[in-house]
């Protein structure tokens, strides 16, 4: 089964740095077949003949643990939840010069939409929705800094998301189908 690797936290204002070329070895020397990093911020594209996700989600935490010398959280989605998720982001939406449209993908104990209770945002400043897997934010870009999303860093429910903006999110997911 084709995977995504979402690494939490790392290469983030200098710290918990990894570095690509590295943690490929990694994931290569954990038998994944078909490994490829996208971008810096931790995506790591891999084919596994294992089912069990939480077994190699574990494996995974601990081989980047033992490699690198700090506690990485590695969420794993497959191409079908990938292409929900990204499919459920308006076409119109972007990360660019006029708007910030992130995904905030949830870790299985809070992946349910009553999230969004929990989440500090002004409905009339910024669009945000759950999909299964995930958050999805669309903020002007005048209005970013105003957000009140920003106030979960730092907050329990903050340690179980790992956030990319939804350019990158599509693109694993072209990746993910185009190497699959």
């Amino acid at each position: 089964m084709r995977y995504v690797a979402l690494l939490r936290g790392i290469n983030v204002g200098g710290a918990n740095k990894v570095d690509m070329k590295q943690l490929k070895a990694v994931f290569e020397a954990a038998g994944l077949s078909a490994v490829r990093t996208y971008i810096n911020s931790g995506n790591v594209l891999f084919t596994a003949e294992a089912d069990d996700r939480a077994e190699l989600t574990a494996r995974l935490e601990k081989d980047i643990r033992d490699r690198f010398g700090f506690a990485v959280g590695v969420l794993l989605r497959d191409g079908d939840e990938m292409r929900a998720i990204t499919e459920a982001i308006p076409q119109d939406w972007a990360d660019n010069k006029d708007m910030k449209c992130d995904v905030l993908f949830l870790w299985e104990d809070i992946d349910d939409p009553a999230i969004l209770e929990q989440l500090p945002y002004d409905a009339e400043m910024e669009d945000v929705f759950y999909v299964p897997g995930a958050v999805v934010r669309r903020v002007d870009r005048k209005n970013a800094a105003k957000s009140k999303l920003t106030r979960i860093v730092g907050t329990p429910i903050y340690k179980r998301i790992t956030i990319r903006n939804c350019n990158t999110a599509r693109k694993l997911l072209v990746l993910m189908e185009s190497e699959g």
